[in-house]
């Protein structure tokens, strides 16, 4: 891989992986316009995997203080209750959070709670999930349209009435079932979990900030898993490059964060859904006719 196709794959990698657009997707058609590695599937898969780490910071970064205010109230919460040393309550949200759980502590339990699916189905499937199969371009393009369809219905039907404070255990479970489609090329772990925090009556602002929450444990045990397994099968002067790549795809991914947010808070997700349809429609067309193959030859 060289440095051009390291700052191609970056920024590709950096502008989907939140947006709902689908990252697997549109890392599937640069590998292959750039044919790193000559096409070979699992390193294609290694060098995605890890790429992701970079987006996980833009996470880390531009969440920081929320992320800190979790974790340290977690960690504080749940040392109170053993030691009994504080014995505080706090107010109650009609008894969807226990009341000896601040608002932080209790957002944790429910990131823990969300990332279980996508843990356990992606370690069964994992080999799956690396392998040809997943960069199959007719399955692509068909989750490309189904994800699209069920987020205009999520839009549609969705009371879009929840703020974080409100989630609950029901929350944390649909969207962590809804973020398992992510496993498959072409549902976008952004826009999978953007809609079933919709469906699960959430606003649009609080379903996109509760989606990038949760993905930092999925991304983290990914990137770090294919990360050792990089090492092992990625050529050894590939590595500064993947090195470049992950750094542009912090920076773009800090930039697609803070354009989705601003975005959300006054529009709806049509724009993604009509270019997911069309994206989709056009590849199924191409495939169809046989302009393109469906697998890398």
């Amino acid at each position: 891989m060289s440095f051009l196709e390291a700052i191609i794959l970056g920024i590709v990698q950096g502008l989907t992986e939140f947006i709902p657009i689908s990252s697997t997707a549109h890392l599937v058609f640069a590998s292959r316009w750039t044919n790193i590695y000559n096409g070979n599937a699992s390193q294609i898969t290694a060098t995605m995997a890890v790429i992701q780490l970079g987006t996980l910071a833009a996470v880390f970064v531009y969440f920081a203080s929320d992320i800190w205010g979790i974790a340290s109230a977690f960690i504080r919460d749940h040392f109170a209750l053993v030691t009994g040393g504080s014995g505080r309550k706090f107010p109650g949200t009609g008894g969807i959070r226990p009341i000896w759980l601040s608002e932080e502590a209790w957002l944790g339990w429910l990131i823990i709670i969300g990332s279980i699916p996508i843990g356990t189905i992606g370690l069964i499937f994992k080999d799956f999930i690396e392998g040809e199969g997943t960069k199959n371009l007719w399955f692509i393009s068909i989750m490309l349209i189904a994800i699209a369809l069920l987020l205009a219905v999520a839009e549609f039907v969705g009371s879009q009435r929840k703020s974080l404070v409100n989630l609950g255990i029901t929350d944390a479970i649909v969207v962590g079932l809804a973020q398992v489609l992510a496993l498959m090329p072409g549902a976008s772990r952004s826009g999978s979990t953007i809609m079933g925090g919709l469906f699960a009556g959430q606003s649009r602002e609080t379903a996109a900030r509760f989606s990038f929450l949760l993905s930092i444990p999925a991304i983290t045990a990914s990137g770090l898993l294919e990360l050792k397994e990089a090492w092992e099968i990625l050529p050894q002067e590939s590595f500064m490059p993947l090195f470049v790549a992950t750094f542009v795809s912090c920076v773009v991914g800090y930039l697609a964060i803070w354009f989705l947010m601003a975005f959300l808070k006054k529009r709806s997700t049509a724009i993604f859904i009509i270019y997911r349809l069309i994206l989709g429609t056009v590849l199924l067309v191409l495939l169809w006719q046989g302009v393109i193959s469906p697998t890398i030859s």
